[in-house]
């Protein structure tokens, strides 16, 4: 059931992106849904459904967007990645552990998308994308905030209830 949700989340996620994402901008700053909430589900829930968000919403951006198709699904791979190391290397703060983790790793998916990028299209103006990638990344951690607590409330009630289960 927790993978077929990823699935569906990301789909949802993916579409908002290419579609809502763009009204939302702030000075030129769009949030990134599918980079939230794959690292959220990563560190709270686990890592082959973050994998799943990555992977799934990484790919239907790629299509839905003019972008080279792969490059955000890797960027967003490696990014999830990291994040289950980091939510295996920091134990405490459950809470502010996703919140944390979708900061730095909003930080890497740029940087890591940027170079990809550029590798694939040629040359890209490199100044305006290193002058994005610090809101970006508080602005996807603003949304984090908001996200992040709904998730891990929601993750100990099923917890929970799997575990009175047996």
């Amino acid at each position: 059931m927790s993978l077929t949700l990823a699935a569906v989340g990301a789909v949802v996620a993916a579409l908002f992106d290419t579609t809502i994402a763009p009204y939302l901008q702030i000075g030129g700053i769009q949030p990134d849904l599918v980079l939230v909430l794959a690292v959220i589900w990563t560190v709270v829930v686990g890592f082959e459904g973050g994998l799943v968000w990555a992977f799934l919403g990484g790919l239907l951006i790629d299509v839905l967007a003019p972008r080279p198709f792969g490059s955000t699904a890797f960027s967003l791979l490696l990014s999830v990645g990291g994040a289950a190391f980091f939510g295996r290397l920091v134990i405490r703060g459950r809470s502010a552990r996703p919140i944390v983790a979708v900061f730095l790793f909003s930080l890497v998916n740029a940087v890591v998308f940027t170079i990809v990028n550029r590798a694939l299209r040629g040359q890209l103006p490199l100044d305006e994308a290193v002058a994005t990638w610090l809101p970006a990344a508080i602005y996807n951690t603003i949304l984090a905030a908001l996200i992040a607590p709904i998730v891990v409330s929601l993750n100990a009630r099923r917890a929970d209830r799997d575990r009175l289960a047996w």
